[in-house]
């Protein structure tokens, strides 16, 4: 049979260009702008520059972890922990400046802890072998348990003065220090994924980790450092958010790993592991901080939101399923 008589042509034999504007990708991208365009319409203060920026902190911090989690759900493993390593480094870093600790040592407080509670993840999956499912959600209890038991229903406060450009400081103009560290921390998992052979490995474990593991990838250690960027991007996160905030309390964070796992589905990355790309979370990030921001102008009660971003995740892993069988029918 003839190309000419197919329906449409295989994916293999369209260029570039054909293979891009069908994607993921593009397709989250016109909806982003299709968001943009509503927003801008729904509230008159939408348009406004420093509005722009400050929505930005919607997902600036989420997706500083989203780009590390992409590259663990694609290795075929999950950390659900992501929010409690937050408030445990959040914590150790207050409890740091109570007794007089200054910004650069928050700063290495707050890394530390993320690195060990990654590592301690890392341990209890490669090293025991243990479902990162099991390990993750009873590290997610353990970490917010240690938070509760320090703080209780105090809080810390009283952060350098300095520590607060993290969180609430601009760069330039209206673009805040975390827009660029994200900016920045695209480009460098883009390169990390996608060009250089750490990323060949990820997708190679995701796809076969047994065939991976024959072909000489060393699947556990790959694993173990993918856990360890995962806690170290939530130990940034911490210290970016505590930054804003400028306060510490056990629940801080509450229910961020949701919206991190939803933003690396929205971007394209198979909840099952083997292929996504970072452009895409990328998109998914701006989406979601449109969607949520959009909505607070609009005085959209928190719980609706977090209706909202569930119907998302349930949306973005079963359409794709659904398209499957339909064309499967067709």
């Amino acid at each position: 049979m003839s190309i000419a008589s197919n329906h449409s042509i295989p994916d293999r034999l369209q260029s570039p260009l054909q293979r891009r504007l069908k994607s993921w990708e593009m397709l989250l991208l016109l909806v982003a702008i299709a968001i943009f365009i509503a927003n801008s319409f729904a509230s008159p203060y939408f348009l406004d520059a420093w509005n722009l920026s400050d929505a930005t902190f919607n997902f600036t911090e989420k997706a500083m972890i989203a780009f590390a989690m992409a590259l663990l759900i694609i290795s075929g493993e999950i950390d659900l922990s992501v929010a409690s390593i937050i408030a445990l480094a959040s914590t150790a870093m207050g409890a740091a400046v109570q007794i007089g600790a200054d910004t650069p040592t928050l700063i290495i407080v707050g890394l530390a802890v993320g690195l060990a509670a990654g590592a301690f993840n890392g341990f209890l999956v490669t090293g025991l072998g243990l479902p990162s499912i099991v390990v993750t959600i009873g590290t997610m209890s353990l970490f917010r348990g240690i938070a509760y038991i320090v703080l209780g229903d105090q809080a810390y406060r009283g952060y350098p003065a300095s520590f607060a450009y993290f969180g609430q400081g601009y760069f330039y103009w209206v673009f805040s220090f975390e827009l660029v560290l994200f900016a920045m921390l695209a480009i460098l998992y883009g390169i990390l994924l996608h060009k250089t052979n750490f990323g060949r490995a990820v997708f190679a474990i995701g796809n076969n980790a047994t065939g991976a593991l024959f072909s000489g990838i060393r699947v556990n250690r790959v694993k173990f450092s993918l856990f360890l960027l995962t806690g170290l991007m939530s130990g940034v996160a911490a210290i970016c958010l505590t930054s804003r905030l400028g306060s510490t309390r056990p629940s801080i964070a509450l229910g961020w790993e949701l919206e991190v796992v939803t933003m690396v589905v929205l971007g394209g990355v198979n909840i099952l592991g083997g292929s996504g790309s970072i452009p895409g979370v990328v998109i998914a990030a701006f989406v979601m901080g449109l969607v949520t921001f959009g909505l607070g102008l609009l005085n959209v009660p928190g719980i609706v939101m977090s209706i909202v971003i569930g119907l998302l995740l349930i949306s973005v892993i079963a359409l794709p399923r659904l398209w499957a069988k339909m064309r499967r029918k067709s």
